[in-house]
């Protein structure tokens, strides 16, 4: 089996609902994306998957989705205001803990055919949460 990962570096805010310490409060975070795909097989030119193609398809989505956005649970009460002065926020049908936008950046990648195996969301140096499918149960 062959893996590689890109690291992708971005910056979010968020905060968390119906959670009881100082992440129910909006703060931010300089975030960082570890994406890894896994092939048993490499392409004609001996690769997973191309990391410049990676870059293109899952960075610039980032960009554009999450990145210098306010990420927050779409029945946060603050989202009308934030909306009404043009603030830019991503709603999230979940709470946006590191786990959460670990399984978005996962669900997304694979929804592009990418043969992604894995998300791990750095949220601080210390700190970080992976996603991944697995048939295994836990517990």
């Amino acid at each position: 089996m062959f893996r590689v990962s890109r690291e992708l570096e971005f910056c979010f805010g968020h905060r968390l609902l119906d959670y009881q310490g100082k992440c129910q409060n909006i703060h931010g975070h300089n975030g960082k994306a570890v994406i890894t795909m896994a092939s048993d097989t490499l392409n004609d030119q001996g690769m997973v998957f191309d990391f410049v193609k990676i870059k293109r398809i899952i960075a610039s989505w980032i960009d554009e989705t999450l990145d210098h956005k306010l990420l927050l649970r779409q029945d946060d009460p603050i989202i009308p205001y934030l909306t009404q002065h043009g603030m830019p926020i991503f709603p999230m049908p979940v709470n946006p803990t590191t786990e959460n936008i670990a399984k978005l950046i996962y669900d997304y990648a694979k929804s592009q055919g990418l043969p992604i195996v894995e998300v791990t969301m750095w949220e601080t140096p210390y700190s970080y949460a992976t996603y991944s499918e697995s048939h295994s149960k836990v517990g």
